[in-house]
């Protein structure tokens, strides 16, 4: 086992490149099997989910190329099994992606239960439903099996009872290869959902709305290969500016998507951090002195997140983080999940003054001086939210079970060293290091 050592109190300044969306790359991964013929990927993040995904492709009998950094060739032609592996499969909930594409192409699949973060209950039920209404019979059980009718999946159109993220993009991948027009009603439109959209579109099935919450899909019997770029991670860019704003460097970040951050901006905004455009690349000025911005009549603003276009889910614990540094009060409500701020007893302990509501609301007061601690990260976000409180903090801070980091972030300490911090990745059992000045 590996831990971070951090020495805090360094402003992170420098240039940055954001690195492919891992909420994106995980269903695109999946719709690879769609297709009999090669798919090339760009821009793939070389973590460990992305690893765990392409594992499961080999074990369905897909053969898998590295050609360059972030470059994956995909092939699917070879598939001779649609029952995933068990232990595999637990490992990340994105294995669940996998459901769609087996059962259009394939005509059955076998899913264990997902894996993934344990931040609250994650329902299963809209991507049943969505099978359900194009045709597949579901049985669930230990395992969930779907066997689609003799003559293959039929098109529908269907309302979700939720805007489900993975829901929606398993319900894109089926309709794609369901010849026929399907529409998806209060589906969701993350711009991760876009991105998948517009691969399928390029495989040769046209959709309509996308970015929208009806999208109007025109399956065809047989996809071809492609070639995709994926999107940059607005996650990580948002992470990447709040890392900034705690620490008080000036940092850029190169070849963002803007539209995809308006609402990102804006809520950081609010909690006091400033940041400009120039073209695709997002400036965050150094020295900035953190304030909350109250709502009108003086009243403490909330963060709350939501589907898009409202604040990612994702960024809410990086929010949170961001809050305990700047001057004021903020409601920080995780409206989608409700173990998401369960681990803010551990910045609570460094010294941020942090009050729980219930299991969805958190007050903040800011801004507090933190000291650091020793952390064990429950999830991706949470830990990112821990290593941006260690680089603020006075002292040496250190974060154990840091492969949680490692499924979302690429490189972070080494790409963290790069803009000047104090970090190392070190055994477990290893004494910390000194960091020189």
């Amino acid at each position: 086992m590996e831990k971070f050592v951090i020495e805090g109190g360094v402003p992170l300044s420098g240039t940055i490149t954001a690195a492919g969306n891992k909420n994106g790359a995980l269903p695109i991964i999946a719709a690879c099997l769609l297709t009999d013929e090669r798919v090339v990927l760009r821009n793939v993040p070389p973590i460990s989910d992305v690893y765990d995904m392409l594992e499961l492709l080999v074990g369905l009998g897909a053969e898998i190329g590295w050609l360059g950094h972030g470059v994956v060739s995909v092939d699917c032609s070879g598939i001779n099994s649609t029952m995933l592996d068990y232990a595999l499969a637990s490992r990340i909930r994105a294995s669940f992606l996998l459901a769609g594409p087996l059962l259009a192409r394939f005509g059955s699949a076998t899913m264990p239960p997902p894996g993934g973060d344990v931040i609250g209950r994650r329902r299963l039920d809209p991507h049943l439903d969505a099978f359900r209404a194009l045709g597949a019979e579901v049985r669930y059980g230990d395992e969930i099996e779907f066997r689609a009718p003799p003559l293959g999946l039929t098109p529908c159109d269907f309302l979700m009872d939720e805007p489900s993220v993975m829901a929606t993009e398993n319900a894109l991948m089926a309709a794609a290869l369901t010849r026929g027009t399907t529409v998806i009603r209060n589906a969701a439109s993350e711009p991760h959902v876009q991105d998948l959209a517009r691969m399928l579109v390029s495989m040769g099935a046209p959709i309509d709305g996308i970015g929208s919450n009806v999208m109007t899909v025109h399956g065809v019997a047989e996809l071809r290969g492609t070639s995709h770029t994926i999107a940059p991670d607005h996650i990580e860019i948002g992470s990447f500016m709040a890392l900034a704003g705690v620490t008080g460097g000036e940092l850029t970040i190169k070849d963002t998507v803007p539209q995809d951050l308006r609402m990102i901006r804006l809520v950081f905004e609010k909690i006091g951090l400033r940041s400009e455009l120039r073209g695709s690349d997002v400036i965050v000025p150094g020295g900035q002195k953190l304030a909350v911005v109250n709502d009108a009549g003086n009243h403490t603003p909330t963060v709350q997140d939501g589907p898009w276009p409202k604040f990612p889910a994702d960024l809410t614990s990086i929010a949170l983080a961001l809050a305990t540094q700047s001057e004021g009060s903020v409601l920080i409500h995780e409206w989608m999940f409700e173990n998401r701020l369960v681990f803010t007893d551990k910045l609570q302990s460094m010294g941020a003054a942090i009050t729980i509501c219930d299991p969805h609301r958190a007050i903040v007061v800011g801004a507090r001086k933190l000291r650091g601690q020793r952390l064990e990260s429950p999830d991706i976000r949470a830990g990112m939210a821990m290593l941006m409180a260690a680089l603020c903090a006075d002292g040496i801070t250190e974060i154990g079970n840091i492969r949680q980091i490692d499924r979302g972030y690429e490189r972070i300490d080494e790409r963290l060293r790069e803009l000047g911090a104090r970090i190392a990745r070190v055994e477990d059992t290893a004494k910390a290091p000194v960091f020189e000045d």
